[in-house]
Formats: C-alpha cells, structure tokens, sequence
C-alpha cells in the first residue's frame, strides 16, 4: 500500500495544485506543512534536496513537485509512481 506523503505551506498554489490532482485520483497522503516547522522544512529538504514545496514522496522514494507530477499525469507513468 503506497504512504504517500507531501509537503507544503497554506499559501503555496502549487501545493494547492498538487494536492487537488491527488485527490482527483482518490489518493490517500499525508500532509506535513512546513509553514511554522522549520525542522520539517529541514527534513524535507534533506530527503529531497529542494527547498521549495511542494515535495511529494511515496515512502522514502521522492516523486517530485507539482510540475513533475502534472507532467507524470500527461505521460501516463504518475498512477504508476503513486502506486
């Protein structure tokens, strides 16, 4: 069963973004907001190498951000990542 984590801040329209295309596909995450949690921010950005959100991980294999799931999605391959 994929753990589908992601993470964002309140007023990130790609977090927004992001998060509506997993809902479109009935996608079960968690939601870790780095807003006020600057050891989350940390964490995130040890475990992607990114510093902006969001990042989305299906366990500890990092997915990408919204630009890379939206391109997932077009070429067909985002079901499988999440999977």
């Amino acid at each position: 069963m994929p753990n589908i984590t992601i993470y964002t801040t309140a007023y990130c329209p790609f977090c927004v973004q992001a998060k509506r295309l997993l809902n479109s596909k009935n996608v079960n995450y968690e939601e870790i907001a780095v807003d006020n949690e600057p050891q989350k921010r940390a964490e995130m950005m040890q475990k992607s190498q990114r510093t902006t959100v969001p990042q989305i991980f299906n366990n500890d294999k990092h997915v990408g951000d919204c630009t890379e799931i939206f391109g997932f999605e077009r070429d067909g391959t985002l079901d499988a990542l999440l999977a």
